[in-house]
């Protein structure tokens, strides 16, 4: 079951909408809005919270794109089996 499942998000990754999507995604969380709304002088475990967010969305962007490399690696292999006529 939890291959199947795990197929199943790989393969949703392969999706050129799903790309599209998490660099929108991207842009918007760097544009005013939500630095704005993190940019408060309040410290969470003595970081500063606009640090904790930057922080956080880069550590969050890197699982993205290691993601994205899984599903792009596995997609060679499972179209490239020979069909014989």
């Amino acid at each position: 079951m939890i291959h199947r499942i795990r197929k199943r998000i790989l393969h949703r990754l392969q999706l050129r909408e799903s790309w599209v999507i998490f660099f929108i995604l991207g842009i918007i969380m760097m544009n005013f809005p939500f630095l704005h709304v993190f940019n408060k002088a309040v410290t969470m475990f003595g970081f500063p919270l606009m640090y904790l967010y930057l922080m956080t969305g880069w550590a969050v962007s890197i699982f993205v794109i290691y993601l994205f490399t899984l599903a792009v690696r596995q997609n060679p292999d499972e179209h490239h089996e020979t069909k014989e006529p």
